[in-house]
């Protein structure tokens, strides 16, 4: 079975992001051990929250670098809500450097008449790269849940997998990029079309095969 670490560093309840990844038939371990994110066959960031709080939390468990060599590495990965934003260079919320594995940063809505900050509910996705695995065998511009005050702006436009229009603002609503993936809203509490992009990310992670032990030669 397909085993995922989901990372814990006190930045929001992890119970529904799990139990979603459970009904993908995933199993999901929830963990600070960089150990334990290396065995995985990957891993997921989810978050809620402030951007400099998340970012302290994952430098006083040593994380910021090991997250880094992960994503590198090429094993699967999946940023949900906060886990998203972190991967940016820096956010116009705090002071903190993010991650910096996606160059841009994460921007304030600019405020406009009637808006409401922040999006909070439903929105429809408009999927900028269709063909990305997360999207296979969804409706047509899927229906799927926010809450956030911030959005993150990538330098470059063609890590966009999908947008949203709040306002008259069009923003991230996920990004793709090789084997890093991210999501703005949360899936796992996104009905039926979350529970699929959660499920689609668990059917494209490739086991690991474990290591043969070779047999004895008798002396």
């Amino acid at each position: 079975m397909t085993r995922i670490a989901v990372v814990d560093y006190d930045m929001g309840n992890l119970h529904s992001a799990c139990k979603g990844l459970e009904n993908a038939g995933a199993t999901p371990l929830v963990t600070d051990s960089v150990k334990d994110m290396e065995r995985a066959d990957a891993v997921v960031l989810p978050g809620v929250g402030a951007f400099d709080p998340a970012i302290q939390h994952l430098r006083s468990r040593d994380l910021i670098q090991p997250l880094r060599d992960i994503i590198a590495s090429g094993k699967p990965f999946l940023g949900i809500c906060l886990g998203l934003q972190i991967l940016f260079e820096g956010s116009e919320e705090g002071r903190e450097p993010g991650l910096g594995v996606i160059p841009g940063m994460v921007r304030r809505f600019r405020p406009e008449p009637g808006l409401t900050i922040p999006h909070m509910g439903w929105n429809q996705l408009q999927l900028t790269q269709p063909e990305v695995s997360l999207w296979i065998d969804l409706p047509a511009d899927p229906w799927v849940y926010f809450v956030h005050s911030f959005y993150a702006d990538p330098a470059d436009s063609s890590y966009n997998a999908a947008t949203i229009t709040h306002g008259s603002q069009t923003v991230t609503a996920a990004i793709a990029h090789q084997n890093l993936m991210a999501t703005q809203f949360h899936p796992e509490k996104s009905s039926t079309s979350g529970l699929k992009i959660l499920a689609n990310f668990v059917s494209q992670i490739p086991a690991q095969v474990p290591a043969q032990v070779p047999e004895q030669v008798p002396a």
